[in-house]
């Protein structure tokens, strides 16, 4: 029962598990992902300027941006 649960919980961990158990190496514990879309270049060069201007980190930004949109979804769907 609780180790469904903790699978359930923590599947990540578990992924890891198998990952080492095939290959004998742990994978990095949080993967970053090369992503490719569209968007606006005239909006992109203003984005990243701005980004430039007040030290930001652009991807960073743009990650913390999708985790809202998700949990905003999360909490529509409640």
């Amino acid at each position: 029962m609780y180790a469904k649960q903790a699978i359930e919980q923590h599947p990540e961990a578990f992924e890891a598990l198998l990952e080492f158990e095939r290959t004998g190496k742990l994978p990095k514990p949080n993967p970053k992902e090369r992503a490719n879309f569209t968007i606006d270049a005239k909006l992109l060069r203003h984005y990243r300027a701005y980004c430039k201007e007040h030290g930001l980190n652009m991807s960073a930004r743009i990650e913390k941006y999708i985790k809202g949109e998700l949990q905003q979804g999360k909490k529509k769907e409640m």
